[in-house]
């Protein structure tokens, strides 16, 4: 069995530093990387709210599924 491949911090879509705009809320956000869910080593955004300042986790597969938008800065 072999162990599946880390993420690495700046490997997905979205790199550190990235500027989203969620398209269902409107909520502004910033990429801080793409880190590893330690249970199942699927890879994870993590990401601070531009308003509010909390971080959040959410699957890589889901966080490029289309409801993200990158915006230019």
């Amino acid at each position: 069995m072999t162990k599946p491949k880390m993420a690495g911090p700046d490997e997905g879509l979205f790199k550190p530093g990235s500027k989203l705009q969620h398209k269902k809320t409107g909520g502004f956000y910033k990429v801080v990387f793409l880190a590893n869910v330690e249970a199942s080593l699927e890879p994870a955004y993590v990401y601070e709210s531009l308003q509010s300042h909390d971080f959040w986790i959410r699957p890589k597969a889901e966080m490029e599924d289309g409801r993200f938008e990158l915006i230019a800065e």
